[in-house]
């Protein structure tokens, strides 16, 4: 680059010297003229921030101009790589938009409207979370939850602390809040659960500022017990960090398991964020409804700063939101019962293919599995473009786009469970299948 800007000046130089010679035309207009020539013969761009060029490409999305392009070519595709629930949203919602007679679609209030924020706190209430209306801010979808909470608490080059594998998604958030992820590796030898606090230790410097959490987790199905939650409340009071618990899962729970919110903790008042939403919950991922809750008042206020400089959440979408949290429990506990079966399905016939390992989940709609391959980006882009098993195949997450240590999860994938048992059946026959032609 230095060299060609050498070039131009020495040629921008001549030109003015012809320029301020010539008599045909102004000098500006000579000016203004040659420089549209000399950018566009030197093929000179504006340049793309530093930040941008770091912003990862998401594992589970990066992969679809492939699978377009197998489904052209008349391939039916299994896709078990989104989250994407194939349960019905619930009709009340659905009636509550098709329904209302709206004249004005009107901003609503950058925290959410008051009508909403109480509901969602009667619905806290009813799962022994005690949040008032005045403790949550309506975001849009809890990505933005996300990173309205890494804006409130963390500076440029400030660190979090997260277990991973993580959400994908976590990566990105802090590339573009300028906040630098530190990983503590859990292992699918014991099933994801915490690791040792001693590990978290070892990890904390005067930059850092929390630990974030996924319960239950995304991509690993993990279930934190309420011991291990106390034992993140002690560490965190103990070195004055925050909390941060994803708990978008938090009605998915299996085997009687129960789940734990970190607000459920009274020692983590001050230190206690929770990141919410309606995707999963009640299957409407594209109301792009969530939510920051935070007994903090400092964290409440200044977040709702954040959330005034995009004006408001999306008014319809918060009005089926609303009208969701009136969705009687026998849904979700028929929803519970359907994908407690998706998982047995998936994990027992998973289990049977030689060299494969399973993270068995507790919670949410997927799992970890490690595979007798050496890349799994490679292996789904090539069950994509070039195997097919009698005109069908799958489509897949590689894993390592769920951690941040690098060459960490070469070999594993993650699976979503949002499939018809029957279809889960089939998916995995194609895998065992595939796994047994692939040339590694």
């Amino acid at each position: 680059m230095r060299i060609i800007g050498r070039f131009i000046l020495i040629d921008v130089l001549i030109r003015l010297r012809y320029i301020k010679l010539s008599k045909e035309r102004s000098f500006e207009l000579k000016f203004n003229k040659y420089f549209a020539t000399l950018f566009s013969k030197y093929k000179i761009m504006p340049i793309i921030s530093s930040k941008g060029k770091n912003m990862p490409e998401s594992p589970i999305r990066k992969l679809v101009p492939y699978a377009e392009a197998a489904k052209k070519e008349g391939k039916k595709i299994y896709q078990l790589n989104i989250g994407q629930p194939d349960i019905k949203s619930p009709q009340v919602a659905l009636d509550a938009v098709k329904n209302n007679t709206i004249d004005v679609l009107a901003y609503s209030r950058s925290e959410g409207s008051e009508e909403y924020r109480e509901k969602i706190s009667n619905y806290y209430k009813k799962n022994r979370i005690p949040i008032e209306a005045n403790e949550i801010i309506v975001t849009t979808g809890g990505s933005e939850a996300l990173l309205f909470a890494m804006g409130t608490i963390a500076d440029q080059g400030d660190e979090i602390i997260i277990p991973e594998p993580f959400y994908a998604n976590y990566n990105g958030f802090a590339t573009a809040s300028g906040v630098n992820i530190v990983p503590v590796i859990s292992k699918i030898e014991d099933n994801f659960a915490l690791p040792p606090i001693s590990e978290f230790e070892k990890l904390i410097t005067s930059k850092t500022k929390a630990i974030i959490i996924c319960n239950p987790g995304n991509p690993t199905g993990y279930l934190y017990s309420k011991e291990e939650i106390q034992k993140l409340a002690s560490i965190v009071l103990k070195h004055d960090l925050f909390l941060i618990s994803d708990e978008v899962y938090r009605e998915f729970t299996y085997d009687g398991a129960e789940h734990y919110s970190i607000l459920q903790e009274e020692s983590l008042s001050e230190n206690g964020i929770i990141i919410d939403s309606v995707s999963k919950r009640y299957s409407m991922c594209g109301a792009r409804i969530g939510c920051l809750v935070s007994k903090n008042k400092q964290i409440i206020s200044t977040a709702l700063k954040f959330a005034q400089a995009r004006l408001s959440p999306p008014t319809y979408a918060q009005i089926a939101s609303e009208a969701a949290l009136e969705t009687p429990q026998s849904y979700f506990d028929e929803v519970i019962v359907e994908y407690k079966d998706r998982r047995d399905t998936l994990v027992s016939h998973l289990q049977k293919i030689p060299g494969v390992k399973v993270g068995v989940p507790k919670g949410a709609f997927y799992c970890i599995v490690e595979l007798p391959i050496s890349n799994s980006d490679v292996f789904a882009q090539w069950l994509l473009e070039s195997f097919d098993l009698n005109g069908e195949t799958i489509m897949v997450a590689p894993a390592a786009g769920f951690y941040s240590s690098k060459n960490v999860g070469l070999n594993q994938i993650r699976i979503a469970y949002v499939l018809k048992k029957e279809d889960l059946i089939k998916a995995v026959n194609i895998l065992k299948i595939a796994l047994e032609q692939y040339q590694d």
